[in-house]
């Protein structure tokens, strides 16, 4: 196994006491960050270097500091209204599911040269309410976080951006649209799936995936009785500029009402202008999308597959089974774009607008995998939304006119334990980049299905606005971050 690079090109995050203190001295040379300020180029190259000094055995070997970062910092901050607003996301990534990807695949003293390259981070808190008594659910949903963040208002699980009483609510996407600005949505989960669905739907039941689902669950919101219909119809109404990822068989169900009964809503999506795509070549033949001919690519039929794989953890696996290194997924063929490649292509079609853009991507698989204790699974998926925090801070680095956020919605499962622990839970052993073993843990939930926990989470940003995400948040905050950054209405 080689050893890692002594240094490395890119940032790890700050903590919140050195953003605090950078805050805090440039309140004492300044009323406010001045407007000139260029997040592009004021911090030096050295600001941006995070990996360990040296050999970790030795004195400061692990250190990953070379010295007072207050000015660089202040450097990179910036009041300025933002044009464009890149949001990130991965499904299920707490501390312990960076930290364990980190470990395996860049080593301890190693970092993530997207999600570790963002100067400010912060905590932000997550909840849902209850949907009778309105008081918190300390354990969140895919659903629900997504809303507080896509609509600035809490809800409960399982809800698409309507409130505790099913009323809708505002998003992102749908404000971005009012103020001109293209829009986009990203996702290696179905598109239907809860994250991508907050910004375009709204619902009772985030499986109401399709008119046949949505009849039975969420029957006030299908066309036949007068609703707005299923995620996917109300996806094809709200009209993203670009809109990619997994769910191509919920395009196969047929409309029950309205103006397109008895047609399927692939067909609909083509008859309404809708410029189909299912794999990375035509992906990449694409040159415009807009409000005139929308891209809508479909690569799975369901979600996406993940990039690595490996056995599932089980009972004192970590002894009873012998380390394992990842392995990849031959089920993600060379014709399937990758996380990287749908951000890339999303970003350099939204950039031809003039008035800017709003585009949220989803590493969805991080949680998928948690929950079915597959940690080859959810590392290799780190890997994938780190690729593409890569490609929108390339962007970002250069345009200067765009803030780049990245965190989660909620924490999850996995913990990284002493090797030769007998769990009561489920472990697994890996052969990590440092080649020493890692053991990773599962146990807050029955066998089949590990649960979703309530840590708070981390969140860190670069370009205009950035300062907003220090310190403690909620993850409503979220929402008003980005629409006064973008100066929605």
């Amino acid at each position: 196994m080689k050893t890692m690079p002594a240094r490395w090109s890119q940032t790890a995050a700050l903590s919140t006491s050195l953003v605090a203190s950078a805050l805090l001295t440039a309140c004492a040379t300044h009323t406010t960050p001045p407007a000139s300020t260029d997040t592009n180029k004021a911090a030096p190259a050295s600001f941006y270097a995070r990996g360990a000094a040296g050999d970790l055995a030795q004195h400061g070997g692990a250190r990953r500091l070379d010295g007072d970062l207050t000015q660089a910092l202040k450097a990179t901050l910036s009041d300025r209204p933002a044009k464009n607003v890149i949001l990130l996301i991965g499904d299920g990534m707490g501390d312990s599911e960076i930290t364990i990807a980190r470990n395996y695949a860049e080593g301890a003293g190693g970092y993530f040269k997207g999600i570790d390259a963002l100067p400010v981070t912060g905590q932000y808190t997550h909840y849902s309410l209850d949907r009778k008594t309105g008081k918190p659910d300390y354990v969140t949903d895919s659903a629900a976080s997504g809303s507080a963040w896509a609509t600035g208002t809490k809800t409960y699980n399982g809800a698409i951006s309507v409130d505790i009483k099913g009323q809708p609510q505002k998003t992102l996407l749908e404000l971005a649209k009012t103020a001109g600005k293209a829009t986009g949505n990203v996702s290696t989960a179905e598109i239907q799936d809860a994250t991508p669905a907050v910004l375009v739907a709204h619902v009772t039941g985030r499986k109401c995936y399709g008119p046949v689902a949505t009849s039975k669950q969420c029957p006030t919101n299908a066309l036949e009785n007068g609703g707005e219909g299923s995620i996917t119809e109300q996806l094809l109404n709200t009209r993203p500029d670009v809109t990619l990822g997994g769910g191509a068989a919920s395009f196969a169900e047929t409309a029950r009402a309205g103006q397109w009964r008895g047609q399927t809503l692939l067909q609909q999506a083509q008859v309404r202008g809708y410029r189909v795509v299912n794999d990375l070549d035509s992906l990449k033949s694409i040159s415009q999308a807009n409000q005139q001919q929308p891209l809508l690519g479909l690569f799975s039929s369901g979600n996406m597959p993940v990039r690595w794989m490996g056995p599932k953890a089980s009972y004192h696996g970590n002894i009873d089974q012998p380390a394992v290194t990842c392995r990849v997924n031959s089920e993600r063929t060379a014709s399937m774009p990758t996380l990287a490649d749908m951000t890339q292509k999303a970003i350099e079609l939204l950039n031809q607008n003039d008035k800017g853009f709003f585009l949220q991507v989803e590493g969805a698989s991080i949680d998928k995998a948690d929950h079915a204790a597959n940690p080859c699974g959810q590392i290799g998926e780190t890997v994938d939304l780190d690729e593409a925090v890569q490609k929108a801070l390339a962007f970002a680095k250069a345009d200067g006119n765009t803030l780049v956020i990245v965190t989660a919605d909620h924490a999850h499962s996995s913990q990284i334990v002493y090797p030769d622990v007998k769990a009561p839970g489920l472990t697994q052993a890996l052969n990590t980049r440092d080649g020493a073993v890692m053991t990773v843990s599962y146990g807050n939930s029955e066998e089949s299905d590990q649960g979703h926990t309530g840590a708070q989470l981390r969140i860190a940003a670069y370009g205009p606005g950035a300062a907003n995400v220090s310190g403690l948040t909620d993850q409503t905050d979220l929402f008003f971050t980005i629409r006064n950054a973008l100066q929605l209405p």
